[in-house]
């Protein structure tokens, strides 16, 4: 029997035209994201990490139904969201929630805590308001918040604890994914341990598949289950979590796991100095956009773009990978 998926992505693109010029007279297409597919199962995370401004975000819009793609097919629970009516990209959308980075400017500071956690429920049920409050109060509960601060207003909370507020929002209508953009990168990081032991015990509970958006190598080593790097916009190396973190085999990848500290000497890797910046999206470089600041980069890739090709047990988008396997 086949296991049950949640998300289906099929060589997603999003083209964002931007004006220029004088008087906004020409115009530029910036190709924030360019060709991601991916699936999700069940109480499974599926991590996305880069740099600022390779397409992370965007995903992670695009996942929520926020955003429509520009191409590409995709699929929750099996139903074509592209193309669906609104009829039931409301129904779609109850199945996808998302925690945003920023627990302070998530929340609306004029609502109390159960103002927020019910709203949802207001608008995607029929409950009557005391058993929307029982809803939130059983929420409240389990995300570890107590009854007594139903009727506080987000100032009152920590940053820890607003971010609870905000996982508790996302799950009051039972999704079967949670899309987390940077969901702990605004918190200090005795409350992000905190954060992540508790979406890792929401997902055991619940059986949530998360998509999980971070530049924090180390958070995502510890959540995962599989790993897209991307970098431009492009996904560069996807597989198991395992596999690219302890043979990652795109010149990329292999710097950024270079860049991550470690406490053990053991588990430290030469840093990989990556020269120069990143190339505007609005002007990326011919052949494989990353070329200009690696160290093996050869003819063909500054000529031809290499495309996201199956080596061995993962993914990767380089046209000398078998040298690094």
């Amino acid at each position: 029997m086949l296991e049950k998926t949640i998300i289906t992505a099929n060589n997603l693109k999003k083209y964002y035209t931007i004006k220029k010029g004088m008087f906004f007279k020409s115009s530029a297409t910036l190709k924030a994201l360019d060709g991601a597919s991916f699936t999700i199962k069940p109480g499974k995370t599926f991590s996305v990490v880069g740099e600022s401004g390779c397409g992370k975000s965007t995903l992670a819009r695009l996942t929520a139904m926020i955003e429509k793609p520009t191409f590409g097919d995709f699929e929750v629970d099996g139903i074509n969201a592209v193309t669906s009516g609104p009829s039931a990209m409301k129904a779609l959308r109850s199945k996808v929630q998302i925690v945003f980075q920023d627990p302070y400017g998530s929340l609306n500071p004029r609502k109390k805590v159960g103002s927020i956690l019910g709203e949802p429920l207001k608008i995607n049920t029929d409950l009557t308001k005391a058993q929307r409050r029982e809803s939130c109060l059983a929420m409240m509960e389990k995300v570890g918040l107590s009854r007594e601060q139903y009727a506080r207003y987000p100032h009152m909370f920590s940053g820890g604890q607003r971010q609870r507020i905000a996982v508790a929002r996302a799950l009051m209508l039972n999704p079967a994914l949670v899309v987390a953009d940077e969901p702990v990168s605004a918190l200090d990081v005795s409350v992000q341990a905190q954060a992540l032991n508790l979406l890792m015990d929401l997902q055991d509970e619940m059986n949530l598949a998360y998509l999980f958006i971070s530049h924090d190598l180390s958070v995502v080593r510890l959540i995962s289950d599989e790993v897209m790097v991307m970098y431009l916009g492009r996904p560069v190396e996807q597989g198991k979590k395992n596999i690219i973190f302890e043979n990652p085999i795109h010149p990329y990848t292999m710097a950024l796991l270079a860049a991550t500290p470690h406490v053990d000497k053991n588990a430290r890797i030469d840093k990989i100095r990556l020269t120069g910046e990143i190339p505007s999206p609005l002007n990326p470089p011919p052949g494989c956009t990353f070329h200009q600041r690696c160290a093996h980069m050869t003819a063909i890739c500054k000529e031809s773009q290499p495309q996201l090709r199956s080596v061995g047990d993962r993914m990767v988008a380089c046209h000398h990978a078998e040298k690094f396997c």
